[in-house]
């Protein structure tokens, strides 16, 4: 059975930094891609940064271009998303998103993909 846990939510301050952890567990993922997606209260879930199954692409929504970096580590099933320069509007439960799919090479598809985790709660203080 597939799952994904997410770590490494917490509190920040404003302007400070988190790395998420996302370990998958139940098949190897290293020819899937995965994603970030994020929800914050009362709002609908959103696409935060995906990369392709080698890690060769990587795909940011705007707002978060510049400041997040999303990163894989196949040997381990693992994937992370470094966010520095946190700000209060990036407050949410962030959840680990991997495509069932497998492909040849460094594949890549639009998310979202077929399994999620539970999500880890980020908050940011201002």
């Amino acid at each position: 059975q597939v799952q994904l846990v997410e770590s490494g939510g917490g509190l920040v301050q404003y302007g400070g930094s988190l790395t998420l952890s996302c370990a998958a567990s139940g098949r190897t993922f290293s020819s899937s891609p995965m994603a970030w997606f994020r929800q914050a209260p009362g709002q609908e879930r959103e696409f935060v940064a995906a990369i392709s199954s080698k890690g060769g692409s990587t795909h940011y929504r705007e707002s978060v271009k510049m400041r997040f970096t999303i990163s894989r580590d196949n040997a381990k099933n693992t994937m992370y998303l470094l966010m520095n320069n946190l700000k209060p509007e990036d407050t949410a439960v962030y959840y680990c998103n991997a495509d069932a799919r497998q492909g040849n090479g460094d594949y890549f598809r639009p998310p979202p993909y077929e399994y999620w985790g539970r999500g880890t709660q980020v908050t940011v203080s201002s």
